[in-house]
């Protein structure tokens, strides 16, 4: 009973994001998490100091996030319970039925599960983007620009597709097998503690003059815990290919997938990103990388892969439907493992 109770938040809150994805208007931690460090980055993001401000605020604001879960579900056990006990008292339960409360804090809990992962909302926009760019590559620009943080005012037809296609692959990684991760490692606390350094990076996380001394700690810190889960999807993703070579533009053994991922991976400027885009590209033949202008600032990036072929709509299918694949892995394998132990 203990294990079922455990996979009533994993699985309810995955089939709710398979369902509704993030529903525009919908209240959602993850704003909540940004207008925090907006209010700071404002009015500490100044002076002498702006390296030890970045690092209090960092610290303090993924502490904070683990803390406040935590003491939420605790009020939530404590509420979920008091109805029980009032139910049984006036009759309305049998007493031999105690499992009203665990069950209700159980779907409560799926609902930051809900709230923690985004691989439904990463997969429509990637293919929103491929969409806009068949109508007109400015169409593209500006849907692409949701989804990534390099300048997209001078993006080619070529390069917008590319952008779509790498963040499809960094943000399965950031978007659900680092929250998968993080939940079974620490509970739906970890999950949203996890949600908070990724937020944190990607507000504060840039090696710019504004961010670089105080966004430096929230980098780090988003490195440290991608760090694992990063290698975990470039796995999945070739185990997703390996699956079934149906729909993939080679059949390259998967021996050698795995040896491009190891020589490319390491390549990208970040100690994580590379990882799974060099597995997506590693599958797809392609290649990804290269110079960029971020914020308006040029950023030279290396090239992984060789193959700078032009990328189509069926190079977006097959990759999303890798994706979905290597995120039902994943959910699978937090399934076993709760199983297990």
């Amino acid at each position: 009973m203990q294990t079922f109770f455990s996979l009533i938040p994993l699985l309810s809150g995955w089939l709710a994001d398979k369902i509704f994805g993030d529903p525009g208007g919908w209240p959602h931690p993850v704003v909540g998490f940004g207008r925090w460090i907006a209010f700071w980055d404002k009015r500490i993001n100044c002076g002498r100091h702006r390296k030890r401000n970045g690092a209090l605020l960092a610290a303090g604001s993924i502490a904070g996030t683990f803390g406040l879960t935590v003491l939420l579900l605790h009020l939530l056990a404590y509420l979920f319970l008091w109805i029980q006990t009032m139910l049984l008292d006036q009759g309305f339960l049998s007493s031999g039925t105690q499992f009203l409360a665990p069950l209700l804090l159980a779907l409560c809990t799926g609902v930051f599960v809900f709230y923690g992962l985004a691989g439904t909302t990463l997969v429509r926009e990637v293919r929103e983007v491929f969409r806009a760019t068949d109508r007109s590559v400015e169409e593209g620009r500006r849907q692409v620009a949701r989804i990534v943080g390099r300048n997209t005012e001078n993006l080619s037809e070529q390069e917008i597709r590319t952008a779509a296609l790498e963040t499809l692959a960094e943000n399965l990684s950031d978007g659900v097998v680092a929250p998968l991760f993080w939940l079974f490692g620490l509970g739906v606390p970890g999950m949203m503690a996890y949600k908070m350094v990724n937020t944190l990076d990607s507000m504060i996380g840039y090696r710019n003059e504004r961010y670089r001394d105080f966004g430096c700690w929230a980098a780090r810190i988003d490195d440290a815990a991608n760090y694992i889960p990063a290698r975990l999807t470039a796995l999945l993703l070739i185990l997703a290919a390996a699956w079934s070579h149906k729909g993939t533009p080679t059949a390259r053994p998967l021996k050698d997938r795995l040896h491009f991922v190891l020589r490319n991976g390491p390549r990208h400027a970040s100690p994580n990103s590379g990882w799974p885009e060099a597995a997506l590209a590693a599958v797809l033949d392609c290649r990804f990388g290269g110079p960029h202008h971020y914020f308006n600032q040029y950023v030279y990036k290396p090239f992984i892969g060789t193959n700078a072929r032009r990328l189509e709509r069926a190079d977006m299918e097959c990759a999303v439907a890798l994706s979905l694949r290597a995120e039902r892995m994943a959910v699978g394998l937090c399934t076993l493992l709760i199983f297990l132990l």
